[in-house]
């Protein structure tokens, strides 16, 4: 059976399945066990011979014999057993439930998985079943998985930017659902197809290195990397569970590759003196760090420059108010101009993401030794935000929109670089260079910088199509309601006498 057609059974399924109350996220869930288990189930048969440590009568088999009710109790029961595990077994399975309540239903989808030997199919084929349904699942705006889905196009131009080496460690610390990872893993196999044995076994297991807080996003990750022939069924994961800004682990790495999640500030649930739960800001106290701030954003920022080795080099996408804002804001950019070359930045369009209303950007930039001269010299900065309209649906980004940029950027000698932005002839263009001098003059050392005007605002003649202007309006509205529902939250909660 060809790939399209595995792809096209599986789909069938999840519109089965969504008629019942089953959503993309609950059906994609299931999907990681189950076929989590039919894998383990099929390299431990000939000619793999493999101990998967999968306990006596919890296994595939175990769910294929059984139906009706006794097949969901035997379920949920296998669910809650294979948790208690060790390893990326135990992992896969942190928290799992039922989310499948027909049985008949159920039942169908193990047939389904079942009918095929999913060991021999290519990583191409697995993958991007998975794939798909992950980006499905992120444009269901009621489940809030969105927030944990960069845009695939944005993450390849990022990787064709930094142009990652065989032998080399990558590290995200929010990976969400591992697409960085993938990306950068599809790179190394297309632009290095003559790696030696060595450099493919450090490629499938050391060259990745991520954290996930939330558990369910976490198995997602696990499995898409698992899918995508990265890492073993009975290894240990390389994707942790843990905070990765609560202190400096010790990992340094050759690049970082990272979307931290967005949102300003760090916040933990307490209990007052009453007895009543309310959220306090949270900072985390790291020596390493140039600033103490609840800022998750720049705490993101400072914790991956200690993650980068002296010679390493990260893309980062943050918020603008990284870009602008004072006090720890400040502080960061300074030193960040300081003790890294921070030499590129990508200014993108708002309707991209799966949050509303987001205005984001990619900082691009090489760690250092300490030095008592500056690092960075000039900032090159490329405007792909003013007069550009992508939506979701109509309109996504394409990688061939970043395109322009990619050539921009020049990796094979970023010296060589040259404008495309002149006041008199092309003033138009989107690709510009700001010095160092120039840059620490501006007030708060802010690198919110634009120079293209708004056609929208000075010329009604050109005016965005109707629909991107409403999607605009709908994009805007949405996110005022957001922010409206986190201040009626916070009215909410009850306040300290």
């Amino acid at each position: 059976m060809n790939a399209s057609t595995i792809t096209s059974r599986v789909w069938n399924f999840c519109h089965s399945l969504r008629d019942v109350g089953v959503g993309y996220g609950d059906y994609l869930e299931q999907l990681t066990y189950l076929i989590f288990l039919k894998m383990a189930d099929e390299y431990s048969q000939p000619p793999h011979d493999r101990d998967m440590g999968l306990p006596v009568g919890y296994d595939w088999k175990s769910l294929t014999n059984k139906n009706g009710a006794e097949l969901e109790i035997h379920y949920i029961n296998l669910l809650l057993k294979l948790a208690e595990e060790d390893g990326m077994l135990g992992q896969i399975f942190t928290k799992a439930q039922n989310k499948i309540q027909d049985p008949a239903m159920l039942q169908r989808v193990i047939e389904m998985i079942n009918k095929e030997n999913w060991s021999v199919l290519g990583a191409d084929v697995k993958g991007d079943i998975y794939e798909g349904l992950l980006e499905k699942n992120a444009e269901d705006t009621k489940s809030g998985a969105g927030q944990y889905f960069t845009p695939r196009a944005l993450i390849n131009a990022m990787v064709e930017c930094v142009q990652p080496q065989p032998g080399k460690t990558i590290a995200d610390p929010a990976c969400g659902t591992g697409g960085f990872f993938l990306s950068a893993y599809d790179y190394l196999i297309k632009h290095h197809p003559r790696m030696d044995k060595e450099q493919k076994k450090f490629l499938k297991n050391g060259t990745f290195h991520g954290n996930e807080i939330v558990a369910n996003t976490r198995r997602l990750c696990l499995m898409n990397m698992f899918l995508h022939n990265i890492g073993e069924i009975d290894g240990t994961p390389s994707v942790l569970s843990t905070d990765a800004l609560i202190a400096d682990g010790g990992l340094r790495v050759d690049y970082v590759l990272a979307n931290p999640p967005f949102g300003k500030k760090s916040s933990i649930t307490v209990t007052n003196e009453e007895g009543e739960q309310e959220k306090e800001d949270f900072t985390y106290n790291r020596q390493d760090f140039w600033a103490t701030t609840s800022n998750k954003q720049l705490n993101f920022v400072q914790h991956i420059r200690t993650l980068l080795k002296t010679t390493g080099q990260a893309a980062v996408v943050v918020p603008d108010n990284v870009l602008f804002e004072g006090g720890a804001g400040e502080t960061v950019r300074k030193s960040l101009l300081q003790q890294t070359d921070l030499h590129t930045i990508l200014r993108l369009p708002t309707g991209i993401f799966y949050a509303n209303g987001v205005k984001a950007n990619v900082l691009f930039f090489d760690n250092k030794p300490a030095a008592k001269e500056p690092w960075t010299k000039a900032i090159w900065f490329y405007d792909y935000r003013t007069n550009i309209h992508h939506t979701l649906k109509k309109k996504p980004m394409r990688l061939e929109d970043l395109q322009e940029f990619i050539d921009c950027y020049h990796r094979a000698n970023r010296y060589e670089r040259t404008e495309r932005w002149n006041a008199e002839t092309n003033p138009e263009g989107r690709w510009r260079k700001y010095n160092y001098e120039e840059i620490v003059k501006r007030d708060k050392t802010s690198l919110d910088i634009f120079w293209l005007k708004d056609k929208s605002l000075v010329d009604l003649d050109n005016l965005p199509d109707p629909e991107d202007l409403a999607a605009d309006i709908i994009e805007n509205m949405e996110a005022g309601l957001d922010s409206f529902r986190t201040i009626a939250a916070a009215l909410a909660t009850p306040l300290k006498n």
